[in-house]
Formats: C-alpha cells, structure tokens, sequence
C-alpha cells in the first residue's frame, strides 16, 4: 500500500510539469521557443483562485485560468511572431511580468502580498471501480488528473497524425519551404503559443486547487522543470510526460525523505538535481526543431 500511495503522490505532482510540457512541445514544434511557462502558469494560477473566489464555482476558476494562459501566449506570440522580437527574452520578460502583476493583484484583491483567501477546489468524481483502486484511487477521481492523461495522448496524435502536426512541424524545420506551399507560417505558430498558453494555464489551475489558495511564486520553477522535460522528453508529448513522472517520482521522494535524518539541503535540490542530471543524460540525444527560435520574415521568406 505504502508503495502505491508513493505512486499515487508522484503521479499527481506530475500533472502541472505534463499540462505546460505538453504545451511547450507542441508550440515549439512551430519553432517558437517558450521560456514563458512559469509566467502562463503563474497567471493560471491566480485567475483560477479569481474565478473560484468570486463566482464560488471551481470550474468557473478552470474557465479563468485557461483565458489567462492564453492571454499570456498571445502576448508572447505577439512579441516573438509578429514583431520577430528575440524568444527567449520574450519569455523572461513575461515571467517577471507575471512574478510582479501576481503581487499586485493580489494586494489589490485579497490585501496580502503573500497569499489569498481559501477558495473551493474541484471536486473529485466518482468513477466507480477506477475510484475504488487502493492508493490511486483517489488520484485518478480528480478530473485534471484524467485531463492531462487524455490531453498527452491527444497532443501526440495532434502531432504525429494528424494534417495540422504535420504542418506544424514542417513550419518548424523549414517555415520557408512550407510558406511557399501556401501555409501561413505566422498563424501557425501563434496558434501553438496559443495553445500552450491555454495547457500552461490549466496547469496553474491544478496548482491552485489542490492548495485552495494562492501565495505569491507558488509555481516554484515548475514552468522551468517543465521546459528541461520537454526536452528531455525529445519534443515529443509522450516523452515529454514520461520525463514529467520522472521529476515527479524526484519530488514525491523528497517529501518522503523529509523527517529521516536526510541532509535537508539534499532534500531540496533533489527534483533539481534529477532535472539536471536527466539533462546531461539526454539532451546531446535530442534534436531540437531546425527552425526553433528563428523569427520568420514573411518579406525575406
């Protein structure tokens, strides 16, 4: 039992690293890279607690999260595509954005810098059989939990058979070739950014509902961790969540570990640690997108 409720604890930390890994694959597949995770995430995360703190419905709080996602990728995508301004400052620049306006609104609304009001979280269903596994039950009767299972396998069949991957990926690799046979390189890749925004944002809303509030910087890296998956994962959605369980199983170990006499400065650098470790491992292996981080010039194109 102890080793599946161990099981149980790493799969649920995973879910907020799989939902903005996934999105990160998919829009970076466009060629545009996506540094802006913990910033999309973080938004998500205090739009969920809005919604669900003044509507009372936690769904309401999901629907608040997601728009923020999304609006955040279109600020980014607005940046990075049709101002072809460099990527990876586009991204530090929105994370910080996000680290100050989260503050700001959060003194406005709940008069704390630190954290908000208790909010509802979303409620568990009630799945019969599945709800009633030991240890995981529980875990697969939160609906987000299911969400990102079914999200990953839907991005890979997005991205590996169906007529929109497809493009996607071409834009990725060579957006000249793929402009000359009349695909809209610009609203592609924005429409991936888009994407991810939405996916990033709905990992804030997990992060959010199972701690029923929100405190300022609770995203913690997460969107940076995420970001090394996907990498890790080779671009790839399946990858990219296995990788996600990975780091997961580190953090849930962790928190195992706390109380045994463990040096806890371990301890905290252990999910860290396994990042960089899987990194050094894997990423001389994995072939970025040719055309990542290249802004498109429809003129020279």
């Amino acid at each position: 039992m102890s080793l599946l409720l161990f099981l149980a604890a790493a799969l649920r930390i995973s879910v907020p690293y799989t939902l903005a890994a996934l999105g990160a694959a998919i829009n970076e597949r466009g060629g545009v890279i996506n540094i802006a995770l913990e910033g999309m995430m973080l938004n998500g995360a205090l739009a969920y607690v809005l919604g669900a703190h003044f509507s009372g419905n936690p769904w309401a709080g999901v629907a608040a999260a997601v728009a923020a996602g999304v609006a955040t990728g279109a600020l980014h995508a607005l940046v990075t595509v049709v101002a072809r301004a460099d990527q990876i400052t586009s991204g530090l620049g929105i994370n910080l954005l996000a680290a100050g306006l989260t503050k700001f609104v959060l003194t406005q609304v709940f008069h704390s810098s630190s954290n908000s009001a208790r909010v509802v979280g979303l409620p568990d269903w009630d799945l019969g059989a599945l709800s009633s596994i030991p240890g995981l039950g529980p875990v697969f009767s939160t609906p987000l939990v299911l969400a990102a299972i079914a999200l990953v396998l839907a991005g890979q069949w997005l991205l590996f058979r169906s007529v929109f991957g497809l493009r996607l990926r071409s834009i990725g690799e060579r957006p000249e070739a793929a402009a000359t046979l009349g695909l809209r390189v610009s609203g592609y890749r924005t429409l991936g950014v888009l994407i991810s925004g939405a996916l990033a944002g709905l990992a804030g809303a997990w992060l959010a509902s199972e701690q029923h509030s929100f405190t300022d910087g609770m995203t913690g890296g997460r969107g940076y961790i995420a970001l090394a998956a996907m990498i890790v994962g080779k671009w790839s959605p399946l990858g990219a969540a296995a990788a996600c369980l990975l780091f997961g199983t580190a953090e849930a170990l962790q928190i195992t570990l706390q109380g045994s006499g463990f040096p806890s400065e371990l301890l905290q650098m252990m999910p860290y640690l396994v990042t960089m470790l899987a990194l050094a491992g894997f990423i001389g292996r994995a072939t970025a997108p040719r055309a990542i981080g290249v802004p498109y010039d429809p003129e020279q194109g």
